[in-house]
């Protein structure tokens, strides 16, 4: 059983891969930690599968997956996830920006220090300004919107316990929220280290200006759904009793216009002229439309519970 599992989402990433595998395979003999090292081939177009393919070959530490079509980095690490099989779960880029070095630190941050979670923090990093500048508002924006204190959410370079990873699930772009979606599932113990950012020494980034975007959206998706979830009434039902009651409050004051105004003896508008019935009119039926959204919701969320979704700490069995 290995110490360590490495998975490395790989991209069109042929030439790097050779002397990534060297410098792991370098970094633990030198530390005596039995490891495995998973590529997930993400549909790369040039030659990266017939590299692993050969890496493997030589090195029976070597395990790969490859995808018909590129699915994204959170497709492929939730992949890699349900492969590893070590005790610590280590992430990182196939790109050598990411060093190997820093890989026995993090295991005995988890092992040794007991952490669920450590990620990487790229403090001086080697990206132009136009990666640097968008990074550092995006992990500002989610530091305040998760409360988790870290400096580079979206670093690939981190480590797991392995029952951190047999227990969330990830999607769309959702790893640069990992940390955010462990610490919703009962992993709170989450610690960062500093770690070094090396130069890109082949080809060019695979992502651009549009990710910073997509993670916004992702944010408050993710925040939306670990919240509400389990329970949907709670936000369709607020949003429905704030819009039902306003609605309520403005019809009852057009009414006692109306009457205040005939028992003056001032002519008033009829209610159904004057604009504020509509918005009225507008305000109760969607607050009646998202109490029901809420019923609904809460009626599917019962019938397809699951016990996956509960992290359980720990079980004793008793024999009889």
């Amino acid at each position: 059983m290995p110490q360590i599992s490495i998975i490395i989402p790989v991209f069109d990433e042929e030439e790097s891969l050779p002397e990534l595998q060297a410098w792991i395979d370098r970094v633990m003999v030198a530390n005596q930690l039995a490891y495995e090292a998973i590529y997930i081939d993400d549909g790369s177009r040039d030659g990266s599968w017939k590299v692993i393919q050969q890496l493997s070959a030589k090195n029976c530490n070597v395990k790969a997956v490859k995808f018909l079509r590129n699915y994204g980095k959170s497709a492929a690490l939730n992949i890699g996830f349900s492969k590893a099989q070590g005790d610590v779960v280590v992430t990182m880029d196939a790109d050598l920006q990411d060093s190997p070095e820093e890989v026995p630190a993090l295991y005995r941050m988890i092992t040794e220090q007991g952490y669920d979670l450590v990620s990487g923090w790229k403090r001086k990093r080697h990206d132009p300004l136009s990666k640097t500048v968008p990074s550092r508002l995006f992990n500002g924006v989610t530091r305040v919107i998760s409360g988790i204190k870290l400096h580079d959410f979206n670093c690939g370079l981190k480590a797991y316990a392995n029952k951190v990873v047999k227990n969330i699930e990830i999607y769309g772009e959702m790893h640069r929220y990992i940390p955010l979606i462990a610490k919703w599932n009962g992993f709170g113990k989450i610690a960062e280290k500093e770690v070094v950012h090396s130069p890109r020494k082949y080809g060019s980034t695979k992502f651009g200006l549009e990710r910073f975007i997509n993670g916004f959206l992702d944010l408050i998706s993710v925040s939306f759904v670990n919240r509400y979830k389990k329970k949907p009434m709670h936000f369709f039902g607020t949003m429905g009793s704030l819009s039902f009651m306003s609605g309520f409050a403005i019809t009852l004051w057009l009414i006692y216009e109306k009457i205040s105004g005939l028992s003056k003896g001032i002519k008033v508008r009829e209610i159904t002229d004057q604009p504020l019935f509509f918005l009225a009119l507008v305000a109760l039926i969607v607050g009646v439309q998202l109490f029901l959204t809420g019923f609904m919701a809460e009626m599917m969320t019962s019938n397809n519970a699951h016990k996956s979704d509960y992290t359980i700490a720990e079980e004793i069995n008793s024999e009889e």
